[in-house]
């Protein structure tokens, strides 16, 4: 299945709970394999998922800054970090920067991201899904179903190929 935007919202809400179990019982007994089949599905739908075509991570999202992606991004800038912070960012309510709105200012009309080659980490690694431990970061995987069809299709090929 290859959702669509439009309803990738409905899909991700009618199997928030069926995944949300799945999760519970994945940390409860993870599998010992459960990183090279990650990273497996998260290859296999790369293969055929260009994310250009969608960018939805991109315009109702933003990422988290670290201190060394806003020291990368400022000094490719010719800014200094604080100048990149007071332009662009501001504090959440955990106290990491993030992007003051979204869309992210960065992205072009045609989904390219302007600073692709230098982005935040946060970026770079979306949707995650790839990630070693993937157990400890299911929460998150909740919620990037909802914003990336990728992660949606990953998550479901995973409940048939690993069921708990």
């Amino acid at each position: 299945m290859k959702p669509n935007l439009n309803e990738l919202g409905k899909l991700a809400k009618d199997t928030h709970i069926e995944n949300k179990k799945y999760f519970d019982k994945l940390k409860k007994r993870t599998p010992k394999n459960l990183d090279k089949v990650m990273q497996d599905l998260h290859d296999a739908e790369f293969k055929k998922t260009d994310c250009l075509d969608c960018a939805n991570c991109c315009k109702t999202t933003g990422p988290l800054f670290t201190i060394t992606d806003i020291e990368r991004i400022s000094k490719n800038f010719k800014q200094k970090p604080q100048q990149f912070i007071d332009q662009y960012l501001r504090e959440d309510e955990d106290n990491d920067y993030v992007l003051q709105s979204v869309p992210c200012t960065f992205l072009d009309s045609d989904n390219k991201c302007f600073i692709y080659d230098i982005r935040p980490k946060a970026c770079r690694e979306f949707p995650h899904t790839d990630r070693k431990k993937f157990q400890q970061i299911t929460d998150l995987t909740l919620k990037n179903v909802e914003v990336c069809p990728a992660a949606f299709n990953i998550v479901e090929k995973m409940k048939e190929k690993m069921p708990l």
